[in-house]
Order: C-alpha cells, then sequence, then structure tokens
C-alpha cells in the first residue's frame, strides 16, 4: 500500500534516466519524446548541472528572500536578463509555471496601481489557452475541461478567441486572420471597459491547449498596436516555449514582439530543481520596486533554483541548443510527416522547432474531432508507451471539450538516430488505434 497520492494508475517506478532515455524499475527503457512536460530541454542525466546544484546546497541551500539576496541568485538574474525580448528586465524568480502566472497576474495589477489607474483590474485570455492550475492562472485559462469543477471561483477574466490555423474561426480564413483576432480583443478591451483591463495574456506559440499553434502572419504585431493604443500590458507565457524549445532563445522573438511581463519555468532549470520566473521590463519593473510589491512567496529566490537555472542556461549556450532545435525539429517533423501523415486518424502535423503536435480526426476531411469518449489521445499515448515511447496528451483543441492530440517535444540534445526512432515508434503505435 502507497501513502503518495498518485498522478495515474498502474506506474512504473523509474530508475534513472540519461539524455533522452528513461529507465524504470524493471529494466525498461523509454525513449522521451515529450522531455517529461516539455520540460527537460538539456536531457536527462547532465552532471554538470547536478555539480552546479551540490555546489549551492553545500554552501547554502536556502535564505528567505526578504532577509538576504544570494549570489547565485544575482548572477542567475544577470545571465537571463540580457537574453530575454524586453528593455532592462527584472527577473523574480520562483518556484514553477503557475507561480510565476500568478506573479506576473499581481505586476500588472500593481504597475496600474503605480501609476494611479486603479480601476484597473481585468486580465483577458484566450480560449485554447492553459496558464496554470492555481486559481488566478486557472481563470486566465481556456481549457473548460480543467476550469468546469472549479467555476464558482473562477471568471474574473475576459476571454477572446484561441489562436489555431487548423481550426481558425475567422469566417474570411486564412484571408486577414491577424487584424480579424485584433479587432475581437478591441471589441473585448471597449466592452469590458477599456480604463479596467490591466493585461492580455498568451502564449506566443501555442502550448498543449492549441496544440503547439503558431500564430497567422503579423498576430502579434497587431495585437501589440491594440493594447498599446489602450494602455494594456502584454504578458508572454512562455513557460512552454522558453529556453530553446522553438528554434529560438525564447517565442517571442520569432514575431520581433517584446512583451511587459513574460511567465517562465519548464526549461529554465530542465527538471533538475523546480524554477519558474516572472519577468518585467523595466518600465514595469521601476514603479514596483520603488513603491513596494504586495507579493511574496516563501519559496521565491532560492539559490539552488538560481544555481540550476544559471548552469541550464550555460549548458543551453555552450550547445547551442536553441539553434539546434530549429533543424532538429524540422527533420522530426518531416519524419513523423512520412511516417505517419497519410493515416486516416491524423489531421494535422503541426509546431515551431521541437514544440510539435499530431491533432487526431475522425475525418480528415472535415476534420470533425473523435467523440470525447473515444479518448483517442490517451490511447495513443497508452500505446505509445507499449513501444517505449513517451508522449504528452492533450484534449479540448476543437472546442466544447473535443479534440485530441499528443505532444512531441524530445530533449533538444535528440540525435538523428533517436528523431528517426521516435517517427517509427510513434507510427507503430498509429497502427494499433482503431
Amino acid at each position: 500500500m502507497t501513502h503518495l497520492f498518485p498522478r495515474g494508475a498502474d506506474l512504473a517506478s523509474v530508475e534513472r534516466a540519461q539524455g533522452c532515455w528513461i529507465t524504470d524499475t524493471r529494466g525498461k527503457s523509454y525513449l522521451d519524446a515529450a522531455s517529461g512536460a516539455l520540460v527537460v530541454n538539456i536531457g536527462h542525466g547532465d552532471s554538470r548541472v547536478t555539480a552546479a546544484i551540490q555546489r549551492q546546497m553545500a554552501a547554502v541551500s536556502y535564505v528567505h528572500p526578504s532577509a538576504f539576496t544570494s549570489e547565485a541568485a544575482e548572477r542567475y538574474a544577470g545571465a537571463l536578463s540580457p537574453l530575454l525580448p524586453m528593455p532592462d528586465a527584472s527577473i523574480f524568480p520562483v518556484s514553477g509555471g503557475s507561480e510565476a502566472v500568478e506573479t506576473a497576474l499581481k505586476a500588472a495589477r500593481a504597475f496600474h496601481l503605480a501609476m494611479g489607474e486603479t480601476d484597473r483590474s481585468i486580465v483577458i485570455g484566450r480560449e485554447l489557452s492553459y496558464h496554470g492550475n492555481t486559481r488566478g492562472a486557472l481563470d486566465v485559462s481556456g481549457r473548460e475541461a480543467l476550469r468546469e469543477p472549479y467555476l464558482p471561483w473562477l471568471d474574473q477574466a475576459g476571454r477572446v478567441p484561441g489562436v489555431l490555423e487548423y481550426r481558425c474561426p475567422n469566417p474570411t480564413h486564412p484571408d486577414r486572420c491577424a487584424g480579424w483576432h485584433a479587432s475581437r480583443l478591441d471589441e473585448a478591451i471597449v466592452r469590458l471597459g477599456a480604463n479596467r483591463v490591466a493585461a492580455f495574456i498568451a502564449e506566443p506559440i501555442g502550448g498543449a491547449a492549441s496544440g503547439a499553434a503558431a500564430p497567422p502572419e503579423g498576430y502579434w504585431e497587431a495585437i501589440r498596436r491594440v493594447c498599446d493604443e489602450h494602455g494594456v500590458l502584454i504578458i508572454a507565457d512562455e513557460v512552454m516555449t522558453g529556453f530553446g524549445r522553438t528554434g529560438r532563445w525564447f517565442a517571442s522573438e520569432h514575431y520581433e514582439l517584446e512583451p511587459d511581463i513574460m511567465t517562465l519555468a519548464k526549461g529554465a532549470a530542465s527538471g533538475y530543481f523546480p524554477l519558474g520566473v516572472c519577468a518585467m521590463a523595466g518600465h514595469v519593473a521601476a514603479p514596483l520596486i520603488e513603491g513596494g510589491f504586495t507579493h511574496g512567496l516563501t519559496f521565491s529566490h532560492h539559490p539552488v533554483g538560481a544555481a540550476a537555472g544559471l548552469a541550464v542556461l550555460q549548458r543551453l549556450d555552450e550547445q547551442r541548443l536553441p539553434d539546434a532545435a530549429a533543424g532538429k525539429g524540422e527533420r522530426l517533423k518531416q519524419s513523423l510527416q512520412r511516417v505517419i501523415g497519410d493515416h486516416s486518424f491524423v489531421g494535422d502535423i503541426r509546431g515551431v522547432g521541437l514544440l510539435l503536435a499530431v491533432e487526431l480526426v475522425s475525418d480528415r476531411r472535415t476534420k470533425a474531432p473523435f467523440p470525447r469518449s473515444r479518448r483517442m489521445a490517451e490511447r495513443l499515448t497508452l500505446l505509445a508507451k507499449d513501444q517505449s515511447l513517451l508522449v504528452y496528451r492533450s484534449s479540448g483543441c476543437a472546442g466544447a471539450g473535443a479534440g485530441d492530440l499528443v505532444m512531441i517535444g524530445p530533449p533538444l540534445t535528440i540525435s538523428e538516430d533517436e528523431i528517426e526512432e521516435v517517427a517509427e515508434r510513434l507510427g507503430a503505435a498509429m497502427m494499433g488505434l482503431t
């Protein structure tokens, strides 16, 4: 009998992990094509990172951030800030993505308070989005299956249509999609009250909720114009897309987007230590630093987390992994297209860099999703595991809870041979999907 609350049924126990492979206590090895949950960007078992963590633990394992700063946190902030696509960024390290989003939401509100705009409290999010499982993060998210049990606590946020070109809601698609989305945001701001909206939060490239969906050309330029016109901050959620995953250090760079606030996690410490980041552009951070920011977390600014984050940054840079992800992602997409692209259940293979998704449909011509009762994403994930391949499932991309997809996001260190293995093993798994 176990006293551990489980996250799944009949789970094998892990014994070790190295590179792109995880081995359980029964000796079975799995090719980790999901990096856990698109976390382990530098691969498993990097001795340089574990050594950096051990050195920091031996020196200082914990101090409260209101009592001391630390060399580790200062060095990490100094290394990360120049990499971010925002001017003079200040770094607020936390313990994960949900905490980073909660910090960002509070920072947006605090900024407007500091500017004397006390009515600005509303945050607008998108449908087909996910920003975390804590209460505020879930409120701005657009995954109804995750929100539904907690709706009595939610619905403070505004909402605009999600971005998924494969299922674009624009009536004139593919024409003027960027303008259509920007108009929907403008309408929402006006409807909610232009003097009441504090921020717009979105992933530069969609994560699991939309399945690695890239925006249409000109989207972020148009969104930036609308937000600037109304004095609304842009929060770019790069929890999944950051730290090289999409072939750039950060996905915002693909669109020359300079967010006002960014949220980061997952690849920040590559799973070696719980670490998230809320980064604020200088114009946002300055009034909060000067006037005070009513916010605090026991494990923010953690010196061990900072040491892990800095070591991961160094490994990403030394191995040029953001650049590598661009080419490897294109090869993986081509391999997936070759092996499973003609399967009658494969509606779309999409993504940027090593953030990829395969959407499953019951009819390729109409793009009709499977009934959710079929649980196709769950079934494919189990079939893949039978092939010793780990993928990351998601549902709801077709709206109203329907839509099945699996995410493919291996470590950025994946080899050419392993790329082919991912495609071949997923193809074998698809053969068993009926």
